[in-house]
């Protein structure tokens, strides 16, 4: 290209699994001329089941029509908003007026960014848990800020140490990214958790961003932190329909807060697209109606998965907490894991499996430096494909 890019990108490169998933390819390719069985992904979070029947229904039976083809509003359709609003009081118990504190996402990592765009100036300090999504340090970047990442240990469950926190330095501190259940450890958060975030926040004059998709999956007791009193004032909260009724490539997410930051947030979505197709929206209606069986149905599957890639892991030494929720198993790897070249623990032993197996399982480094000991395997793949990869690992050992 005659010009050069914008300098902000030279602070970001590909994401991991856009790269890691064209190797993926060319393994599989390689696999299949040599006759041997096709890779095993279980590395991205992409659900694999079917979004709910009345949903794809609903998308069906109105994509037909004439008049849903158009732009549609920049703030989403009233229907929507209302649905997420209904969504909120009946799992959460938390009251949202769905004509001001809440804007639908084409997908809650759009969010991510437009969060960034809206509030952070450069030079700025966002907090960044580590291990954590990728995407929260990106976005940052992209936007010219500065990451300050914070961390979450094993020892303290995946929970902020919060006297660690108080002991930084916070000046420049603008948000806090956080993410429970988290991704990738499957940490839950607790009541006391949420109310400390605000505290914290409210304190120290820094908005709490709260990633909140994986609230339905192996989690019998989904939380937000807008329950909180007072969480309004700091807090945005995003959310998706992606995790928890697998409907990942429909990009159906929001964001939900005060009215102004919801305002700061749409200022911004609106120069960059026309809003959702109307179809879609309504399918998300019927999606957000679902009542708690379909997460019943949905959680006695994802265990059916959990029990496979639990053994697994028992194959490889790996230890992981049971109680642990989300789409995904993190563990740690045996102690004395040999090392390949400057390859951290987890990837060397991520490697070690797929060459000899075909099985890919992320390594826990793209989740920051605390997570260089782990590793993590995704639950999105039927039982019958999980246990072909447990039946290749263990021969292979």
């Amino acid at each position: 290209m005659i010009i050069e890019p914008a300098k902000r990108t030279a602070s970001v490169k590909e994401y991991y699994f856009s790269r890691k998933n064209r190797e993926l390819a060319a393994l599989g390719a390689e696999r299949k001329a040599a006759g041997l069985p096709p890779v095993v992904n279980l590395g991205i979070g992409a659900p694999d089941g079917m979004p709910p029947l009345p949903a794809i229904g609903k998308l069906t039976e109105t994509a037909v029509k004439p008049g849903v083809h158009a732009y549609q509003s920049y703030a989403g359709i009233p229907e929507l908003r209302e649905a997420f609003a209904r969504w909120y009081s009946r799992y959460y118990s938390v009251e949202l007026d769905p004509k001001c504190e809440i804007q639908p996402l084409t997908g809650s990592k759009e969010g991510i960014l437009l969060i960034s765009m809206a509030y952070l100036n450069p030079g700025d300090k966002v907090l960044v848990p580590d291990p954590g999504y990728p995407t929260y340090t990106s976005s940052a970047l992209l936007a010219e800020a500065e990451v300050v990442k914070y961390d979450l240990l094993e020892k303290n469950h995946w929970l902020p140490d919060f006297d660690a926190l108080e002991s930084m330095d916070l000046s420049g501190v603008k948000m806090m990214w956080t993410n429970y259940p988290n991704m990738p450890t499957g940490g839950k958060a607790t009541p006391g958790l949420y109310r400390r975030l605000v505290d914290f926040g409210r304190r120290h004059g820094i908005m709490i961003v709260n990633d909140n998709p994986y609230s339905f999956i192996l989690n019998d007791d989904p939380r937000s932190i807008l329950e909180v009193d007072g969480a309004r004032e700091c807090c945005l909260e995003l959310n998706s329909l992606s995790k928890a009724h697998n409907m990942s490539g429909w990009r159906i997410g929001m964001v939900a807060g005060a009215a102004d930051a919801i305002t700061q947030v749409l200022k911004v979505k609106s120069q960059m697209d026309s809003g959702i197709f109307r179809p879609l929206q309504l399918a998300a209606v019927e999606a957000l109606g679902q009542g708690p069986e379909w997460f019943t149905s949905l959680n006695a599957e994802y265990r059916r998965r959990r029990e496979v890639v639990e053994r697994i892991f028992d194959a490889l030494g790996v230890s992981y907490d049971r109680s642990s929720a989300g789409l995904f198993v993190w563990g740690r790897v045996p102690e004395g894991t040999v090392c390949e070249g400057d390859m951290t623990p987890g990837e060397s032993l991520s490697e070690k499996i797929l060459r000899a197996t075909g099985v890919f399982i992320t390594p826990g480094f793209i989740f920051g430096r605390n997570g260089v000991n782990y590793i993590r395997a995704s639950l999105c793949a039927p039982v019958a494909v999980l246990e072909d990869a447990e039946k290749r690992i263990k021969e292979s050992i």
